[in-house]
């Protein structure tokens, strides 16, 4: 029997409370800074742009998983800062994320920079190596694009 999808949350920045706004940016940081030890600007002033989407799902502790739908200048989505906190990790968090994001953006392409060790997670939901690899923050990346 397969588990129910859990409740994926969406908002723009402006419809997000306080409360929720400082548990998603602590979640990156703890996980993307801290955890994986890359030092940079995680608030990189897009999370405000009035086409920002945040999506996220809860436990009773509040945000264990999220990410974030930005709209590029071609009209593409771009899906980043895909996170589940280590507690939540190996259930399948981040997976109902991205099939939300994938029917939330549709029709349009959806591009995004994945960690190389999930290139075969994010081709299993269709996207494709875009480019060459690249190392960011440290980390090898590989720009991807899901073409509809």
């Amino acid at each position: 029997m397969t588990p129910p999808e859990p409740r994926v949350h969406t908002a723009a920045f402006a419809d997000l409370d306080v409360a929720t706004l400082y548990a998603l940016l602590r979640l990156r940081v703890d996980v993307f800074v801290v955890e994986q030890e890359c030092a940079y600007p995680e608030l990189d002033g897009r999370d405000v742009e009035p086409s920002a989407l945040h999506c996220w799902i809860d436990d009773d502790d509040g945000p264990v998983a999220a990410l974030r739908i930005l709209r590029e200048p071609d009209g593409a989505a771009r899906i980043g800062r895909v996170v589940t906190a280590p507690r939540a990790r190996h259930q399948r968090l981040a997976a109902a994320l991205l099939r939300h994001a994938l029917t939330v953006t549709a029709p349009a392409p959806i591009v995004l920079g994945g960690q190389r060790h999930l290139e075969d997670w994010y081709r299993s939901f269709g996207f494709e190596v875009d480019g060459p690899e690249y190392v960011e923050d440290g980390i090898p990346h590989v720009p991807m694009r899901l073409r509809r």
